[in-house]
């Protein structure tokens, strides 16, 4: 099932409960506590463009992608009037740009779709190969107790007024992925419903697997933290940041 295609459309709408701007300031924190000043960054896995919108406004020199031609589509319309952006279809598996940055930044547990071990590896590789010196990468995921506890094996549902979902979630124990049923109808301009449907699978890493992969590809130090803050995490943290040098 192709992911993210009409799903694209009701993203932004669906993620009304995301404050971008504040997580932006939270990478902005994390520059000045590492006592790094990007020029450059680039981001994966942009989706439709809500972190890049306050990265380019910042006006540093951004390169973003995303797998999903869709969730480019509605990053386009928020970037369009910035010059200081590339928007590019990668993969962040494979992806090879030929250029070097700062900073790489993926947020809102993008890191989770990987579900292979070893392709998580890869995709660290290209982070490393694409950092200069002293480079700095940011991350995060979902947490091992989220996906497991709070997310899996249960069942969601939101009623706004131009689109309803039913979330089914399913957890496996021996895999550790969570999939993901969505169901959507969303409201047409007629006023009829249009149906379609989602189906995601996120994998639920420890914390340690993560240092551990980072470390193994050469990264030196790498620190991890309750998401939004600078606070150990615990058996109950729900999202986790990671900062990793080069």
């Amino acid at each position: 099932m192709k992911k993210y295609g009409k799903f694209a459309r009701v993203y932004d709408e669906l993620m009304v409960d995301f404050d971008y701007e504040e997580w932006f300031a939270y990478i902005k924190d994390i520059f000045n506590r590492y006592d790094k000043n990007p020029q450059n960054i680039l981001e994966m896995a942009c989706g439709t463009g809500n972190l890049s919108y306050y990265l380019a406004k910042e006006r540093y020199d951004l390169t973003c992608f995303d797998i999903s031609e869709d969730m480019l589509s509605q990053a386009y319309e928020k970037l369009r009037r910035y010059n200081n952006v590339d928007i590019m279809k990668a993969d962040m598996i494979d992806f090879n740009l030929n250029k070097k940055f700062d900073s790489v930044v993926s947020i809102c547990d993008s890191i989770n779709y990987i579900r292979k071990k070893d392709d998580l590896e890869k995709v660290f590789k290209n982070v490393y190969d694409h950092l200069k010196k002293d480079g700095i990468f940011v991350f995060d995921i979902n947490s091992h107790y989220k996906l497991k506890h709070i997310i899996g094996n249960n069942t969601f549902a939101e009623d706004s007024e131009e689109v309803f979902y039913i979330w089914e979630n399913f957890y496996d124990e021996i895999d550790d992925l969570c999939e993901f049923y969505l169901t959507f109808f969303f409201k047409r301009d007629d006023g009829t419903y249009e149906r379609f449907d989602e189906h995601h699978i996120e994998k639920a890493y420890k914390a340690n697997e993560i240092v551990d992969l980072l470390r193994k590809i050469g990264f030196g130090k790498v620190d991890f933290y309750q998401a939004f803050s600078f606070e150990e995490i615990d058996e109950k943290t729900e999202r986790i940041n990671f900062v990793a040098n080069k």
